[in-house]
Parts: structure tokens; sequence; C-alpha cells
């Protein structure tokens, strides 16, 4: 399929800058970019259009960059934390996705959209995890996810203690108290 060209309304993250005039898949374009308004098609008539508007859009997301950049201060190394139910392995019955960090970011004071949340990988255990929040197009915020059992082990998890897995001396001290070496019956001979 032939390459649809488009002129970039925002900076788009691996593809360009605003103004610029790209040329990306069709299925890209239908259903990304053109949709969310990020861009419009590159014709004679909406490259004009553009040029005029041009001034305008620029301070708009300079003012709108300014914002976020404003926020990203505020908010700098914010944690959040979800309580989940999780096996003794520390592996989550299910996932923690956009959405949950999303909501659990509005109880904490930043409202973000949940397509706003960039996982670089699912989260499945329990434990910290690191996760990016693109405010706009050019500043991004890293935020702490904290997944834990309990408000309890959250704290700890926060403090940097080991959470779940217990000291093996305990354990070992524990089997030696239960097993009683007397109480076992002796093979018949």
């Amino acid at each position: 399929m032939a390459a649809v060209e488009l002129i970039l309304l925002q900076r788009v993250e691996k593809l360009g800058q605003m103004g610029e005039v790209v040329k990306v898949k069709p299925g890209f374009a239908r259903n990304f970019l053109l949709p969310q308004k990020k861009a419009i098609r590159a014709s004679k008539a909406n490259l004009a259009q553009f040029e005029e508007q041009r001034v305008q859009l620029v301070a708009l997301n300079i003012r709108r960059r300014e914002e976020a950049e404003r926020l990203a201060e505020r908010m700098h190394g914010m944690s959040v934390t979800i309580i989940r139910q999780a096996g003794e392995s520390g592996a989550l019955y299910g996932s923690v996705t956009p959405r949950d960090i999303s909501d659990a970011s509005t109880v904490g004071g930043l409202t973000i959209n949940r397509s706003q949340v960039i996982l670089n990988h699912p989260i499945k255990t329990l434990g910290l995890n690191p996760v990016r929040v693109v405010l706009h197009p050019e500043v991004t915020l890293n935020m702490t996810v904290n997944v834990a059992r309990s408000v309890e082990e959250a704290e700890r998890q926060a403090r940097g203690e080991r959470v779940g897995a217990q000291d093996d001396d305990d354990d070992e001290v524990e089997a030696e108290e239960m097993f009683d070496p007397e109480g076992v019956p002796q093979p018949e001979e």
C-alpha cells in the first residue's frame, strides 16, 4: 500500500515535529494520527491553512508545554500505591493496567488519562515499578507504581524492605521445632 502524506499538528514521538510533512502507513494515519487530531492530510489547501494558523498553533503548543513542565516539576518523584491480591510467590491474579494507574494517580492528586500512561512491560508482580506518564508530547513524568497486597506491605516496600520472602533462618527454626524425631515410628525388623 502507498504511504499517506500528513502534516503533523504536534510533535509525535519517533515520527517528527509540528509542521513537518511525513509519510506514514495508511492504517497508522487512519486509526491514530487523524482521529487523535495529531495530523491532517497533506494537500495544497491544508498546507496553506496550516501556514496561516502556524503562529497560533505554535503559541498554543508552547503554553501547553509550559503548563505540563510546571506540573511535572510539582509532581516530580510521585508514587502511587495499588493494592492487589497475589499468590505466595508475589505473582498477581491479573495485571495492573494503565487505567488502574490513572485512577490511582487521580486519587493521589494528578489527573491523567489512561492513554498518557506508558508501560514498558505489563505489571504482573508485587513491587515497585517505574512508569512513564506523557503530560505533553515534549514533557514526560517518571512515576513509581507500588503494587502490594496491603497498605502496610506497600509502606514496607517504599522503605526498601523485601516483602513476601521471610528469612530462611526463621523457616529452618520452625521446621526443627515442628519435627520430633522421637515421635516418628520406626520400621519393624
